[in-house]
């Protein structure tokens, strides 16, 4: 979290435009959408320059198939992220860049109730019991977006943003077995195969809608 602040201090520090004659600039609300839910605030710099803050958490489960084994995925997103906000035009189109700090956690289980092949070797239900593994991603992510902030009066403000954030690959980690009767190399087996299903999503869609007021 440090690491965005500095980023964010520095920012605030290079923009000496002065601030919007229409009130303070500063914006205090609601965010959520793909990230999660969470409180935002954020300052009109200037007519063409704009800072933002949030802390966004939610949890959400959704099943997947790998192999032959049916798996249940719960995720906790958990994430702070600053954005430096360009006003192009002077309105409310802004174009975005920042960066979050993720502490997301995510989870993979399955418990077959019949005999399924893990690696090489045929296992039994009751060898097995649960198969289930650690889920995560990098600390630090690059984000990118496109939106509207809405205008520069004070009020009530609506706002809505659509992009991407380069959270890289999703590793895949202490995959075990409560039975106790997988084999170990079987286990890393089954690990590397949900690994190739999940290598592909590097990048996580950013769709975020916000409710703020501007003072």
């Amino acid at each position: 979290m440090s690491r965005i602040l500095k980023i964010t201090v520095c920012i605030a520090g290079l923009l000496s435009t002065p601030s919007l004659a229409e009130g303070s600039g500063f914006s205090a609300g609601l965010t959520g959408g793909s990230l999660g839910i969470g409180p935002q605030v954020g300052y009109r710099v200037s007519e063409h320059f704009g800072l933002r803050a949030d802390a966004t958490f939610l949890s959400i489960s959704h099943g997947f198939d790998s192999d032959e084994l049916n798996y249940d995925g719960k995720v906790k997103l958990r994430s702070v992220g600053a954005m430096l906000d360009l006003y192009p035009f002077g309105g409310g189109f802004r174009v975005s860049g920042g960066a979050r700090i993720n502490g997301n956690k995510g989870r993979v289980e399955a418990t077959p109730a019949t005999t399924v092949t893990i690696g090489d070797t045929d296992y039994a239900a009751s060898a097995i019991g649960t198969l289930s593994g650690q889920a995560e991603t990098k600390n630090f992510a690059p984000a990118l977006t496109l939106g509207y902030g809405g205008g520069s009066k004070q009020g009530l403000v609506f706002g809505v943003e659509a992009g991407a954030l380069f959270q890289g690959r999703v590793r895949i980690r202490d995959f075990a077995a409560s039975g106790g009767g997988v084999a170990s190399a079987d286990l890393e087996s089954e690990r590397k195969s949900i690994q190739d299903d999940v290598d592909d999503f590097k990048v996580y869609p950013i769709l975020q809608l916000t409710v703020a007021y501007r003072f």
